[in-house]
Formats: structure tokens, C-alpha cells, sequence
């Protein structure tokens, strides 16, 4: 199998992304509605979905229609397009706001990435990032004050070797059902780090200062 890293941009139709989408190396795939925020503000390769939500013919022209009927979401369909493409890292915006169901829905969708494969899987928001960790050595740049919340997802988690955090215990298990692990806080400026020694971790990155 190649190194070659292949990123992917997925834009989604909840609530606009306001910030830069650094989308230089990438591939852009915009998902139905998201069009309305995400025309002119980034290079779009491709638009995909069933465009139940959009009432303008997006540029580029998409592929395909997917039936408004359908199992999956746009989103679902933009992660599988993205992973048969060859996708190893996958950056999601417009992912959050709406409807509570969809933003619910897409953090699965950073499960079914990494579970394919993908060597990252994040969501950003307005003023906060959600990554979705497996298990091995995690590093995040930060500044001193950010509020980090650490969750499990799909079932227990265990976590080790914390660093950077102000409550950093060496053995920190993390149950599905608990809410122990929200609301840390970055102890030092540069990075923040952990081995996840188990399971599925959802980091919760907060950019403001407290």
C-alpha cells in the first residue's frame, strides 16, 4: 500500500462555516445544500446528493442524483465517494447547527471513516474541532487555557501517557455512559498529547481562551 497522504474536504449543509477552508492539496466535495454557503468561498471539485435542498444547479455539474428516498445521508455518500477515492484524511465543515439528528449522524460518519481506514477524521466548527481518535499516540497543537473534553464513542475507552492537560492521571478510563473526561483544560502552550490504549476517543477542541 502507498504513504501517499490524500485529503478530503466535505462540506456539509448545517450551519456555514465562517473561517478559511485551506483546501489547496485537497479534494472538495460539497454535499447538496452546503452550496448555498460554500460557493465562492472554496474550490468545489465535486457536488454530490440528491439536491432536495438546493433550488440552483451547483457548478460543477454533479455526476450523479441520488433519489431523495434514500438510506443514506449526502454526507454518508460524500465519506464513501471520498474512502473509494482513496481517501486517508478527511476534514468535514458545515457539520454542526441544524437539525440535532444530522450533527448526531455526522460524528458517526468520523467513526465510519476511521473504521475504513483514515488516518484522521475531524469536524470544525465555529470556534471548535471534533477529531475522532483509535487507538495509538495522539498530539494536538493548542494554547494554554483551551477547554478540551475527551469522550468515548462506540464503547469504553482507555487512555495513557497524557501530556499538556491540567488533569492528566497516567491511567484514565473512560466510560460509555460517563461524562468524566469533559471540560480539561490545556496546561502549557504548543501541543497537548495521549495514547489511546483502547477504544474510540472523540477530542473536543474549544478555540477560546479561558
Amino acid at each position: 500500500m502507498s504513504g501517499e497522504r490524500k485529503l478530503f474536504v466535505i462540506l456539509l449543509n448545517g450551519e456555514p462555516y465562517k473561517g478559511e477552508i485551506p483546501a489547496e492539496n485537497a479534494y472538495v466535495l460539497c454535499c447538496d445544500g452546503a452550496y448555498s454557503w460554500a460557493k465562492g468561498k472554496v474550490r468545489i471539485d465535486e457536488n454530490l446528493g440528491d439536491f432536495d435542498s438546493l433550488f440552483e444547479t451547483p457548478v460543477p455539474a454533479p455526476l450523479e442524483k441520488f433519489p431523495a428516498e434514500k438510506d443514506e445521508t449526502d454526507g454518508e455518500l460524500a465519506v464513501s465517494r471520498a474512502l473509494d477515492m482513496g481517501a486517508t484524511d478527511l476534514v468535514f465543515y458545515g457539520g454542526f447547527g441544524g437539525r440535532e439528528d444530522h450533527f448526531l449522524g455526522n460524528l458517526h460518519l468520523l467513526y465510519k471513516a476511521k473504521e475504513a481506514g483514515a488516518a484522521t477524521a475531524c469536524l470544525v466548527g465555529n470556534g471548535v474541532q471534533i477529531i475522532l481518535c483509535g487507538e495509538g499516540a495522539q498530539g494536538f497543537s493548542c494554547k494554554r487555557g483551551q477547554t478540551i473534553s475527551l469522550l468515548p464513542f462506540g464503547g469504553d475507552a482507555h487512555i495513557i501517557e497524557m501530556r499538556g492537560l491540567k488533569y492528566a492521571p497516567k491511567d484514565l478510563r473512560l466510560c460509555y455512559g460517563s461524562t468524566r473526561g469533559i471540560s480539561n483544560l490545556t496546561a502549557d502552550e504548543g501541543e497537548f498529547s495521549f495514547r489511546v490504549n483502547k477504544g474510540h476517543v472523540l477530542v473536543i477542541i474549544n478555540e477560546e481562551v479561558v
